[in-house]
């Protein structure tokens, strides 16, 4: 059983998936409090953060504790969440068609081991059509996702090819959380 620091549905679902037992209970961090040039930089600023506060929160002595934060870029552009529609469509319009990294980084803390891990998947994308991108608007799945990126959903039928794992672009790099438990 570990405690998930993230109110994150898809993370929640990942670690169903997976088979891996937790709680999900976390402390918000002020995101937007973060300066950071780099998009590694800013999701590993951002993943201290919110380390930082759920440990302080809530330890690790009853629970291992695990958080996590994903970053989108493209064209040399940190795509965060987006604000409104209008910002939505020019996150993604940035990755229409674009070479689109997605970058997670987690922690995970037990009370004698603890992993740092920054993982990257890189999708090609072809040109969205935009149709699709004003019904994936009006839907609203993109709020509160970062980059406003769906790729178990919008982007699906857009990819024309994928390096790393689809978990790491859906938040949470669930292969290589396995293998640190199964060795821890």
């Amino acid at each position: 059983m570990l405690r998930l620091g993230s109110s994150s549905i898809t993370r929640a679902e990942l670690l169903s998936a997976a088979g891996i037992p937790f709680l999900q209970e976390s402390v918000d961090f002020d995101e937007d409090s973060i300066i950071a040039t780099s998009p590694k930089n800013f999701v590993y600023q951002a993943t201290l953060g919110k380390y930082r506060v759920n440990l302080e929160a809530f330890g690790c002595a009853d629970y291992p504790l695990l958080v996590a934060d994903t970053v989108v870029t493209a064209q040399g552009k940190i795509l965060r969440k987006a604000k409104d529609e209008t910002d939505a469509r020019e996150i993604l319009a940035a990755q229409s068609g674009s070479e689109t990294d997605i970058i997670t980084c987690m922690i995970y803390k037990t009370p004698r081991l603890e992993l740092i891990d920054m993982s990257v998947t890189r999708y090609f994308f072809g040109p969205f059509d935009p149709a699709d991108v004003e019904r994936y608007l009006r839907s609203g799945e993109w709020r509160g996702k970062a980059g406003a990126c769906m790729v178990e959903g919008f982007c699906k039928p857009y990819i024309r090819e994928v390096r790393g794992f689809e978990s790491t672009a859906m938040g949470l790099s669930v292969e290589i959380l396995k293998r640190f438990m199964e060795e821890g």
